[in-house]
């Protein structure tokens, strides 16, 4: 049996705030369901000890609609508002590329599980199947009643987080999603047959971003299944879309940007090339940079089209993740040897700095790993947000790692300039190294932090926007770097004529210290 209600928003908008709380209107009266036939599907007697017979479709909605579940203990509404608080934390984090995804929930017990988010057209569609249905109860006595009609699946849209969030929290005794006029219930294991599985499909009926969610109210029970999720848009032609609506541009994104970078790679050789006896081993490592970051981004344009078309990326995700890892460890590796002025102002590397290296090579080992698990995992998984908080403290570390070598070469640089008689050619560096410093910090300030707060302010329609304006930012902080420290015969940074040494030392004694 497959269910279609309707997911239009309720017309009725909630009321201000009545000294301090709000009171929301009375339910307005549903609209009828859309039934999409599906075939029959044989059905045995449900045992008693398991479940109930499921009712018709009428007497399911009716339920899920006028009838007020049981009320609850104190603690079960505790632990719902401190669910949902987590799962709207979870909704600012960029879940991954939403395609068809098999999950399997192990004797979990969670008030809420976050299992997908999609920006749907209208006329999309969300589809959820599960077998292998159990539960078991935590408590010793044997009388405890099993209530299916108080777990289920439900869409919620982006706009009504914060209202059910106000319902919870206003809502006297016991609160269950299930009951919320917000929630749009796809189905309750009151639905489950003699085989303990369902096949549940939902067409929208107004576009906006939906989270899928599964809600179990009665905190006395694990749960154990597996979930199947597809969602998709239809294109005109008919044919299905599985990107969200917010990311439909991005495969073309990531292959316009692969070019550039891989023109930017040519331009790079043909330099090196040019200025051969000039070419140091940093050039040889940037140089892999931009083929590293050049192959991710067409891994990233493949899986996302791939999955855009059949819902799998067909491999391109693992060849995504090694480029993605290489890429990554590469940038800081160059940023750490620049900052050093290894290679091209020093042919080693001091100890203190290779401690540097040491540290950031392994973090971005352990953030790659997160990064994988994230995106493969989904927020259904248990400990998805903790590897999104481990993802983002090594990033930060790694972040931080990389200013010490700049700030020691700054530093170092000072104090030659008192003694070694060369003040224009080092002031030349120093300036370089500052300029250096601020580019990286505005560079990660701005991919890390300013991003996150724009992607908060987006539309999900213009999700691509907060990617594009990465790519925009990388890139030229890419054309800084390579500009600033290219091979060259006569680097200006390098070779000073005479008569500037005079204005240089002037310049560097009235300098003040450069604030950090």
């Amino acid at each position: 049996m497959t269910i279609h209600p309707s997911l239009a928003q309720p017309s009725t908008p909630p009321q201000h705030p009545t000294h301090g709380f709000w009171r929301p209107l009375p339910p307005p009266p549903p609209p009828p369901p859309t039934v999409r036939p599906s075939p029959p599907r044989r059905r045995s007697p449900t045992p008693p000890s398991r479940s109930r017979t499921p009712p018709s479709l009428p007497g399911v909605m009716d339920n899920l609609h006028f009838r007020r579940p049981q009320r609850l203990h104190l603690h079960q509404k505790v632990i719902n508002l401190c669910a949902l608080s987590v799962i709207l934390f979870v909704s600012a984090f960029p879940t991954a590329s939403a395609e068809i995804k098999n999950m399997r929930i192990v004797d979990d017990s969670r008030p809420m599980i976050l299992f997908e988010q999609f920006g749907f057209n209208q006329g999309g569609d969300a589809t959820v199947s599960v077998k292998r249905v159990s539960w078991k109860s935590l408590s010793r006595r044997q009388d405890v009643p099993f209530q299916p009609g108080l777990m289920g699946f439900v869409l919620i849209r982006q706009a009504a987080y914060d209202r059910v969030d106000n319902e919870s929290r206003y809502t006297a005794g016991g609160y269950c999603p299930l009951s919320s006029r917000y929630v749009h219930v796809l189905f309750t294991f009151q639905a489950l047959g003699s085989a303990f599985a369902y096949n549940g499909s939902v067409s929208i009926a107004e576009s906006d971003e939906y989270s899928l969610l599964f809600s179990n109210c009665q905190s006395g029970f694990l749960v154990s299944m597996d979930v199947h999720t597809e969602m998709y848009n239809v294109r005109d032609g008919g044919e299905k879309d599985f990107l969200p609506i917010g990311q439909i541009p991005l495969p073309k994104l990531y292959f316009v940007f692969s070019l550039v970078y891989a023109a930017f790679l040519l331009a790079w050789v043909a330099v090196c090339v040019q200025q051969r006896p000039t070419v140091d081993k940093i050039h040889m490592i940037m140089g892999a940079l931009l083929l590293f970051k050049a192959l991710k981004l067409v891994c990233a344009a493949e899986d996302m089209s791939f999955v855009r078309q059949t819902g799998t990326p067909h491999g391109w995700d693992i060849v995504f993740y090694i480029f993605g890892f290489l890429k990554g460890v590469t940038l800081f590796t160059v940023i750490v040897l620049i900052g050093t002025g290894w290679s091209f102002l020093k042919p080693y590397l001091q100890e203190r700095e290779k401690k540097v290296l040491m540290v950031v090579i392994p973090l971005q080992v352990v953030e790659n790993i997160a990064s994988i698990i994230i995106g493969e995992s989904g927020p259904a998984e248990r400990d998805w947000l903790t590897w999104n908080q481990i993802f983002l403290l090594v990033d930060i570390i790694c972040c931080c790692a990389v200013f010490f070598p700049i700030i020691w070469s700054i530093r170092s640089l000072r104090e030659a300039s008192k003694t070694d008689g060369k003040a224009a050619r080092n002031l030349a560096k120093l300036t370089l190294f500052r300029h250096f410093y601020v580019v990286v910090v505005g560079y990660l300030y701005f991919t890390r932090i300013v991003i996150s707060a724009v992607a908060a302010l987006l539309n999900y329609r213009q999700r691509w926007v907060s990617t594009a304006l990465v790519e925009g930012a990388s890139l030229a902080f890419y054309v800084f770097v390579f500009y600033n420290f290219q091979p060259v015969e006569r680097n200006p940074y390098l070779f000073i004529h005479d008569e500037e040494e005079a204005a240089a030392a002037r310049e560097l004694e009235n300098d003040e210290e450069f604030e950090l």
